[in-house]
């Protein structure tokens, strides 16, 4: 028997097109609201110390002389090295989840991974604090630094001063540990969507298991995984908690990624609470500032989207 299928209306078709561009119009409003918000706040701190408030390292409450240069470099270099040490690894479990793993390995080992993911940001600063930070400290940074002390470049980099196991690399290496999931469970759900066909074809021709990954998984999926980068970027950029409590929250420039220093989001959970006057504006403009790293980061990563889909 034919089924006769009944013709939606006119009005209802048309409610769902203004539903769907009011949806879409929401999402812009609210992110217009929070940047007008951040700039009315911030603007007195524009204003009072210009350019000289992005360059400026100096940090004084008592003085209400405020400058972002430490927070801004502390946000980057974390965030770099968290995808220095995490996207490797993030890829290797995508690839060995697909590609290598038992099938009795494979529910276990996505189920951890994605336990991690749930983990609250909290949990992982107060374990890094605790449990991470006195490990790292006895066993990498008294080590490396008496190794490297006094030679040129390295002693610089990575000589700690106070080997106490808070710093940029700590914070940085749990950033890392906080990517892994999202970045790994996002690459290997994109691995396991390419069609089958092709890697079977590989390997009937006599592709090996790492020339299936290099040539014919990793360039199907290289759009995908760059968009996976960039979410596992942007928690780094904007983690809080964490960073807090194992980056050592002081403002000081140093060249050694062992020494304690500070992000944006970590000096705003610090000071907010307390903030008032011109700190308080500081605050709002180190927020701005936030919001366009994170802008930009996103611009880069559609550039590098674009790259990859023309070539």
């Amino acid at each position: 028997m034919q089924t006769v299928r009944r013709r939606t209306s006119p009005g209802f078709d048309q409610g769902f097109r203004w539903a769907s561009y009011g949806s879409a119009l929401v999402v812009l409003a609210v992110l217009a609201g929070i940047l007008g918000a951040m700039l009315y706040g911030g603007w007195p701190a524009f204003q009072e110390f210009g350019f000289s408030f992005i360059t400026s390292s100096v940090w004084n409450v008592g003085e209400d002389q405020y400058g972002a240069w430490v927070a801004i470099s502390g946000t980057l270099t974390s965030a770099l090295i968290a995808l220095v040490i995490g996207v490797p690894i993030s890829i290797g479990i995508a690839i060995f989840l697909t590609q290598l793993c038992p099938p009795w390995l494979k529910r276990p080992v996505s189920t951890t991974i994605e336990l991690l993911a749930a983990v609250p940001s909290i949990i992982y600063g107060m374990w890094g604090l605790f449990v991470f930070a006195p490990f790292f400290a006895r066993f990498v940074q008294i080590p490396v630094s008496e190794l490297v002390e006094g030679i040129p470049i390295l002693g610089t980099i990575f000589y700690a001063r106070v080997p106490s196991g808070v710093g940029m690399m700590t914070a940085g290496i749990i950033l890392a540990i906080m990517i892994i999931p999202f970045i790994a469970s996002i690459a290997r759900d994109i691995l396991d969507q390419i069609p089958t066909v092709l890697r079977e074809s590989a390997y009937g021709i006599g592709c090996t298991t790492w020339e299936v990954v290099r040539y014919v998984l990793l360039p199907q999926a290289g759009v995908s995984i760059i968009g996976a980068i960039m979410l596992g970027l942007g928690r780094a950029l904007g983690e809080t908690m964490a960073v807090t409590f194992v980056i050592g929250n002081a403002n000081r420039l140093s060249l050694s990624l062992f020494d304690p220093s500070s992000t944006i989001a970590s000096r705003i959970a610090n000071e907010f609470n307390e903030a008032a006057g011109m700190q308080m504006h500081a605050l709002l403009a180190l927020g701005c500032i936030l919001f366009l790293v994170t802008f930009i980061v996103l611009m880069f990563a559609r550039f590098l989207i674009s790259r990859v889909q023309t070539h």
